[in-house]
């Protein structure tokens, strides 16, 4: 019986390689982290914010929209409201209004206001430097207080975990979960604390310029002896 034929699509089976060991794990991180350093020396957060409270609103902007696109909605945002007080009294059609573009806006423009409103009557007016008091407020989930934390006031409350890191934490064998706040401690626990926030801001320019999604530029990526490539087909 003649054998069977196997269709490209077969061949092209995804890499399932494990996660290495404790300790082999960590020197594999370690590798990556100092791999990225050296080809992101200048890496920042790509949303434009002059204050932290410019930061923390284009944050919750972001949500399932481009950076290009919230910056672009953020610069006449700005112009025209310019503190919490200015949101927090800013009729909420036109919230929505003037964020329309960034999609989601309703519930967007709701937690703006409603974030804006607590910290006019909690904090001053202030951006909180705290992480409880942070994910505290409407619209404000770990991963914006995060961004907060560490662009705007330099404080490594945790490792930014968006769906560049999380994609390629999961394709260089850094974590097995597929989980934001599970990738999240899996990469505390390898990178040091003070490389957290430079860290999510390379991957991420990473994941955008070399390792995107569907088409990986594996040949021409400084990480490739090092990457297990886990996921990408062969």
């Amino acid at each position: 019986m003649p054998p069977k034929r196997v269709s490209t699509a077969t061949r092209q089976s995804k890499n399932t390689k494990k996660l290495a060991p404790a300790g082999q794990l960590k020197r594999h991180a370690a590798k990556i982290l100092r791999q990225l350093n050296a080809d992101f020396p200048d890496a920042n957060c790509a949303l434009v914010h002059k204050t932290p409270f410019q930061l923390l609103v284009a944050t919750i902007l972001s949500a399932q929209c481009t950076d290009e696109r919230v910056n672009l909605v953020c610069k006449d945002l700005f112009r025209k409201y310019k503190k919490p007080a200015d949101f927090a009294s800013a009729p909420l059609g036109e919230l929505e209004t003037a964020i329309k573009s960034t999609g989601f806006f309703r519930n967007k423009a709701k937690n703006i206001k409603a974030c804006s409103v607590e910290l006019v009557e909690k904090f001053k007016g202030q951006v909180p430097q705290d992480l409880d008091a942070l994910v505290g407020l409407a619209g404000v989930g770990r991963k914006t207080a995060n961004v907060v934390l560490g662009t705007a006031f330099g404080i490594p409350s945790g490792i930014v975990v968006d769906t560049h890191v999380g994609r390629l934490s999961q394709r260089m064998g850094l974590t097995k979960n597929k989980d934001a706040v599970k990738v999240e401690q899996d990469l505390m626990q390898l990178i040091p604390k003070d490389e957290w926030i430079g860290f999510s801001h390379r991957m991420i320019l990473h994941g955008r310029q070399v390792c995107s999604a569907r088409k990986p530029d594996c040949e021409h990526c400084s990480l490739e002896t090092v990457c297990p490539k886990i996921g990408v087909s062969t």
